[in-house]
C-alpha cells in the first residue's frame, strides 16, 4: 500500500451499480461519505434514526448531484427491533450490498439505556452495529467484493471493557470511559469478525477506520471537546477520508485500520495506522463476541 501517494476521494473509482449503506449519515463524516459516494454514482442508502433530517441531507446531495441515487431508510440502533426491520427491508428490496459502513455513533452522553436495556454508548456504537452486520451478512456474502467498514476512534485507547458490568449497573458511570469501551468494542468486533470469516471464500473484506479529531455533532455532550476542536479538529471532508479509504482502497487487506497520518493521529492524510495492543487481545474479543451474541440474540 503506497502511502507516499496522498490518498483522496479522487482515488475512488466510479461506483455505478454498487450499493452502499452508511449508518448515521445525517451529519459529520457519515454525511460526507454519503455525499462523496453519491457523486461517484453509487446507490447510497442513508440509514438513520432521524428520517426528516436524513431526507434533508438526501435532498442536499441531489441538489449537488442531480443524477444521485440516494435513498433514506429508518434505522434506530438503540432498538434491536428497528435494526431487524431495517435489515429485513434491505434483504427484501436489494439483491446485493457492496459496502456496509458502520459509522453511526453517540459520544459521552449522560447515563441512559437503549430500548433493550444496554448502556447507551455500548448499545448504539457496538451492539446495534453487531446486530445489523449479522442480519445483513447474507446479502454481503452474496455480493462479490463486498466490504464492511467499522468506524472506531482514537478513544479506543482509553477503553477497558468490564464484561461482568457491560451496562454500568454496579459501577459509577464514567461517560468518557464508556465511550472508549464502545470504541474498543468496535475493534474487537472488527478483528474477531475477520478471524471468523477467514475460512470461507465468499466473505466480505472487513476493515476499520477512525477520523482523528473531526468537527462534528458528536461532541455535543462534551463541550470541552467542542472547544478543543476549534483548534485541532479537521473538517468532515478530511475526517471522512480514512473511512472512505477503508471502504474503497483496492489494496486494503482484512483488519486494516485507517486513520490520519499526523501527530497522535489527530489530523492528516488517511493512512494505515496501528490500534492499541489491547485491541488485539483475541481472548477478550472472543469473550465480547460471545456476550454480544447472548445480548442481541444474533448468531453469525
Amino acid at each position: 500500500m503506497n502511502d507516499r501517494h496522498q490518498w483522496s476521494a479522487n482515488d475512488i473509482p466510479d461506483q455505478q451499480g454498487r450499493v452502499v449503506v452508511v449508518t448515521g449519515a445525517t451529519s459529520g463524516i457519515g454525511k460526507e461519505a454519503a455525499r462523496v459516494l453519491a457523486g461517484k454514482h453509487a446507490t447510497v442508502i442513508i440509514a438513520a434514526r432521524n428520517v426528516p433530517k436524513a431526507e434533508a441531507v438526501a435532498d442536499e446531495i441531489r441538489q449537488e448531484f442531480p443524477e444521485a441515487d440516494v435513498a433514506v431508510r429508518e434505522l434506530d440502533l438503540t432498538e434491536l427491533a428497528s435494526v431487524k426491520t431495517f435489515a429485513d427491508g434491505m434483504l427484501q428490496d436489494y439483491q446485493k450490498l457492496d459496502v456496509l459502513i458502520n459509522n453511526a455513533g453517540i459520544m459521552m452522553c449522560p447515563y441512559s439505556k437503549t430500548a433493550d436495556g444496554f448502556e447507551m454508548q455500548m448499545g448504539t456504537n457496538h451492539l446495534g452495529h453487531f446486530a445489523l452486520t449479522g442480519w445483513l451478512l447474507p446479502l454481503l456474502k452474496q455480493t462479490p467484493g463486498s466490504r464492511i467498514v467499522v468506524v472506531s476512534s482514537i478513544s479506543h485507547k482509553s477503553g477497558g471493557i468490564d464484561l461482568a458490568d457491560l451496562n454500568w449497573e454496579s459501577r459509577k458511570y464514567d461517560t468518557m470511559r464508556a465511550y472508549g469501551d464502545s470504541k474498543l468494542a468496535n475493534l474487537y468486533f472488527t478483528y474477531e469478525l475477520v478471524r471468523k470469516l477467514k475460512d470461507s471464500g465468499d466473505n466480505p473484506l472487513v476493515t476499520a477506520a477512525h477520523p482523528g479529531i473531526t468537527a462534528t455533532e458528536l461532541t455535543r455532550h462534551a463541550r470541552w471537546m467542542d472547544f478543543l476542536g476549534k483548534f485541532m479538529a479537521q473538517k468532515p471532508k478530511r475526517g471522512a477520508l480514512p473511512t472512505l479509504r477503508a471502504g474503497f482502497d483496492p489494496d486494503a487487506q482484512p483488519a486494516d485500520y485507517f486513520g490520519p497520518s499526523g501527530f497522535m493521529e489527530i489530523q492528516g492524510q488517511p493512512v494505515k495506522v496501528e490500534s492499541s495492543d489491547r485491541s488485539h487481545d483475541a481472548q477478550a474479543a472472543a469473550a465480547l463476541w460471545k456476550r454480544s451474541e447472548e445480548l442481541t440474540g444474533i448468531v453469525f
